[in-house]
């Protein structure tokens, strides 16, 4: 079974907030076809934006994107990344589209301040979360009914899951394969990334 993985970006996106579980997506279905040639790619990989055309992310890295948020398919994981999100909170077809692609979604997550967007679209009420150490007082603040947890690497709750800053994404990415695959894949993905996973999420 091909799980497609829809990443949104946006201008000012953090990189590697996008690019990190890309790569443990991409790099996980890599290494799964060398060992299983004749098996079903395990995840596409696809970048969703607002509209067409390229999108600048954070030190001005252009970034083409896959789909719209008006033509993408059916995503059964949507990771929405951080960076400078706060114009993306006042599109409110952009929240729309978060909280309508979640639905049909197996798993949303977030990366670093990408858990504003999935508080505005309300996924994060009554659930522990967690984003960058510096937006955690922010996020608590804004949205008081998100039960804003610090010192975790990521939080898994179920069909919502968040992660700290940046590169904390990719722990996060890694947990999502073990979580599906195995970890034996995880952590193959993981040494193939020439990456120390931090397999465990840290606590309060």
């Amino acid at each position: 079974m091909t799980r497609t993985v829809g990443i949104y970006v946006y201008d000012e996106v953090e990189v590697l907030d996008f690019a990190g579980p890309f790569e443990v997506f991409s790099t996980a279905s890599r290494v799964y076809g060398r060992q299983n040639p004749a098996a079903e790619t395990l995840f596409e990989v696809r970048l969703i934006a607002a509209r067409t055309g390229p999108v600048s992310a954070r030190a001005g890295l252009r970034v083409k994107p896959d789909f719209t948020i008006d033509d993408c398919p059916r995503l059964d994981l949507l990771i929405v990344p951080g960076g400078v999100h706060v114009a993306e909170l006042d599109r409110p077809a952009v929240i729309r589209w978060i909280e309508s692609a979640s639905l049909s979604a197996e798993i949303t997550a977030s990366v670093c301040t990408g858990a504003f967007l999935l508080a505005k679209a309300g996924l994060l009420d009554g659930l522990a979360a967690t984003t960058h150490w510096e937006d955690l007082a922010d996020l608590r603040q804004s949205f008081p009914g998100v039960d804003v947890r610090e010192n975790r690497r990521w939080i898994d709750a179920g069909a919502i899951l968040t992660s700290a800053g940046i590169s904390a994404g990719i722990d996060m990415s890694l947990h999502l394969v073990a979580r599906l695959l195995g970890s034996d894949l995880a952590r193959r993905t993981a040494r193939q990334m020439d990456y120390r996973w931090l397999e465990h999420p840290g606590g309060d």
